[in-house]
């Protein structure tokens, strides 16, 4: 049983190694990622070996089979090799997405997922924006190397007394028994102890403070507990259909005494133009635009990624899910958003975007929405301008957009999507140090779309359909780094700036001070222009007395009602605060105010089941 025991003790050796190593990656996330997180204490990383040993436990079940199962075999030199190599692989792999993470986790506020990891929506991008990634974080690659290395070495051989003991009915059984013992061990670890329940992602939220979630989880667990599974919602049932309707209830009627005004609309939707980027220097033609607009100085994105941001915008579906909207199973749910909602009032309805065509599924959800035209980088036709990555630089992209708006029959609704400052942030050659480029790298090219935006509105002035069109500015998601504490919290984390411009209305405009957030556009272009029609919008319009901000993210539902800010984990408020006076969420007001909070947890749950409930039936639409 001597050399029995010896594998047993290499095996032991290299899932103590693993675990070593992830408390690595751990320590290299924190830091790669400290602004992001708050509050730390002893609990948030003993909750992360928790899922540490869960992750490395259900990776390793095969390998504690392969390195104890009873026989002689086990012994040669090539099987020895081959399993050294078959386990340095696997794991290889899964600890390489805790090191993709260390920067990517900046653009999603989460740990990446199976759908994320695969690129869903980006296929035809990813290839060159690994390539990018790669030469920009060449020190992450680096370190991964490095580690590689390190773990090979550390993994070791298993030494042999030759010759092999004779297999006799004891020493079998002794083998099963302790590979028994030891497949117990590993799905005990896999399953995250001897709880009612397997380790879910979600409970990572009892072993740390508000926002810090995805620091106690590893990326290898995130991505097996979504491999393979399409998200799927279940109706809470926290209300009865009449107390939910009196709580919250989605269908909006728009019924104006005055006539439609046919103005045309256009939207920006600004690639991560977080509100902390305005009024720095980095967006003078913004800052001005916003003193002659309507500008709403506390607005909100409802997602963390581009693509939570055009369901959002364009129909008023929040992205209340681990899966975007448009990537989920509820894809090709029945929509009634802006493009039908003004196709119907006779506009001709376009959405740009200067990316690769089917970048982030935007044409197929242009096509569920109704959209009558889509104009990708395959539509684009101009003066050279490919940024090498991504698509179309924004300056021309917003030019060839600027033509195809004076060929249009107005009225036209259309929307732009930016693309320039997405990492990997190209400026064109010829505006090198034209822009300032700031203490993070988004900076420059936040500069740059800034700039294009005002070349654009240069030429569209002397368009005729320029004074008859009501524009619209909103970011789709806040920037990667936040550039103070204030904007790493769940309240700043989300802070966007959305303006609304009439050239030909000089009274439609001033700083708003409610609380508006991406999905109020909708019903807030139904109440300007005059339109009589009846839509689900889990938004309002700006002329409401209501105030709420509803978004969700690792895991939890966030709610804001006037200056208070809600978090919710499906069940139970888990903290309340006043983010006007403690911008950084430190005084959880949750057994201080418990009127409030209960106000509060009772809007969120209608809110909530709400939308589960017409996602899962397919009743976004009220025909």
């Amino acid at each position: 049983m001597h050399n029995h025991r010896q594998l047993l003790k290499l095996l032991v050796r290299r899932i103590l190694i693993l675990f070593v190593v992830y408390q690595i990656s751990r320590v290299l996330f924190l830091l790669f990622n400290r602004a992001n997180f708050s509050n730390l204490d002893v609990k948030t990383f003993l909750g992360g070996a928790l899922f540490d040993l869960s992750a490395i436990g259900f990776i390793n079940l095969l390998f504690i089979l392969l390195h104890l199962f009873p026989g002689n075999f086990k012994y040669r030199i090539g099987y020895q090799k081959s399993l050294k190599i078959a386990f340095f692989a696997v794991n290889l792999v899964f600890i390489a997405t805790n090191f993709v993470d260390l920067e990517y986790y900046k653009f999603t506020g989460r740990r990446s997922s199976f759908g994320l990891i695969t690129a869903k929506g980006m296929e035809h991008e990813i290839g060159g924006l690994i390539i990018s990634f790669l030469q920009e974080f060449w020190y992450i690659l680096l370190g991964f190397i490095l580690l590689a290395i390190l773990l090979w070495k550390a993994l070791g051989q298993a030494k042999f007394i030759l010759p092999v003991e004779k297999l006799t009915v004891k020493v079998i059984f002794k083998q099963i028994g302790i590979l028994i013992l030891s497949l117990g061990v590993g799905l005990l670890m896999a399953r995250g102890g001897l709880g009612e329940k397997p380790l879910r992602i979600v409970d990572a939220i009892n072993y740390s403070s508000l926002g810090n979630s995805a620091l106690v989880l590893n990326t290898p667990f995130s991505i097996m507990k979504t491999a393979g599974k399409k998200e799927t919602l279940v109706d809470p049932k926290f209300y009865s259909e009449t107390e939910l309707n009196q709580i919250f209830n989605p269908v909006f009627i728009s019924n104006p005494s005055e006539n439609p005004i046919k103005k045309n609309v256009v939207i920006f939707i600004l690639e991560s133009f977080g509100d902390e980027n305005l009024r720095r220097g980095f967006t003078p033609f913004i800052d001005s635009l916003a003193t002659q607009s309507y500008y709403f100085k506390n607005g909100f994105a409802n997602g963390k990624v581009s693509i939570d941001a055009v369901p959002s915008t364009l129909s008023s579906i929040p992205s209340l899910m681990n899966t975007p909207v448009i990537s989920s199973g509820y894809s090709l749910n029945k929509v009634y958003g802006l493009p039908k909602i003004m196709k119907k009032q006779g506009y001709n309805t376009s959405f740009f975007h200067g990316a690769f065509n089917g970048s982030q599924n935007f044409d197929q959800y242009c096509k569920v929405a109704g959209f009558d035209h889509y104009f990708g980088k395959n539509e684009y036709t101009g003066p050279e301008a490919f940024d090498g990555s991504w698509g179309i630089f924004d300056e021309e992209f917003m030019q060839f957009f600027n033509k195809k708006l004076t060929s249009f029959k107005q009225p036209f609704f259309s929307t732009l999507f930016t693309i320039s400052s997405h990492n990997p942030y190209k400026v064109p050659d010829k505006y090198k140090n034209k822009f300032i480029k700031g203490n993070r790298k988004i900076q420059e090219s936040i500069g740059y779309t800034d700039y294009s935006l005002q070349q654009f509105f240069k030429a569209a002035k002397k368009e005729p359909w320029y004074n008859n069109t009501l524009f619209i500015i909103v970011a789709d998601h806040t920037s990667s780094e936040p550039t103070e504490k204030k904007y790493s919290t769940n309240v700043g984390k989300f802070r966007i700036p959305i303006l609304f411009f009439d050239p030909s209305n000089p009274n439609f405009k001033g700083v708003q001070e409610k609380n508006f957030q991406q999905i109020d556009v909708l019903p807030s272009i139904l109440e300007y222009l005059h339109i009589r029609d009846k839509v689900v919008s889990y938004g309002k319009p700006f002329t409401s007395d209501k105030n709420y901000i509803v978004y969700y993210l690792d895991n939890i539902f966030h709610l804001i009602q006037d200056d208070y800010y809600l978090a919710f984990d499906g069940q139970k408020a888990i903290g309340l605060y006043n983010f006007k006076t403690d911008e950084l969420l430190k005084n959880n007001l949750l057994d201080k105010d418990k009127n409030r909070a209960a106000d509060m947890t009772k809007f969120i749950k209608a809110y909530m089941q709400s939308f589960n409930e017409r996602m899962i039936s397919d009743k976004l639409t009220t025909q």
